[in-house]
């Protein structure tokens, strides 16, 4: 079942819809998930973007998951969650994006992949992860997160 978690942007402008990766894995029993930096801040993130045409929404989260990350995994196709951020853009006010996230099992991470140069990327546990990001929204899903049935098993 998808949670959102939002948490009111300030602006009545539209929102605009974007896909996420919730990139995770257990190791030593623990679960863990994967944070990057974002390309202009510095600060911590998942990976996301605007959607792919001729794409799913879990695809679409994939490829973010890679081009930004170098994770190779299946993106589970029902959203694990939603949360609601203000997106700076090159030319005018910040909008507000919705993300629909998706939950990946990692399942390679790749040493070299688009991003590589640009970008770091760390492991936490989802309370550290929570601690780490900005957004209120993904600081709760991130706090809350349980890997899908289907990936579990």
């Amino acid at each position: 079942m998808t949670q959102a978690f939002l948490v009111d942007t300030g602006t009545a402008a539209p929102r605009r819809q974007q896909h996420g990766a919730l990139c995770w894995r257990r190791k030593g029993g623990e679960l863990q998930i994967l944070l990057i930096t974002s390309r202009d801040t510095g600060r911590w993130v998942l990976p996301k973007g605007w959607p792919h045409r001729g794409l799913a929404p879990a695809e679409s989260a994939a490829a973010e998951a890679w081009e930004e990350a170098g994770v190779r995994g299946r993106a589970a196709p029902v959203p694990v969650g939603r949360f609601l951020y203000l997106k700076r853009l090159d030319s005018g006010p910040p909008a507000p994006c919705m993300v629909e996230v998706h939950a990946i099992e990692v399942e390679t991470l790749e040493k070299r992949y688009p991003e590589r140069r640009q970008r770091q990327r760390k492991w936490f546990t989802p309370p550290e992860a929570a601690a780490r990001v900005a957004e209120p929204g993904l600081q709760a899903l991130l706090a809350g997160f349980v890997p899908p049935v289907e990936a579990a098993s």
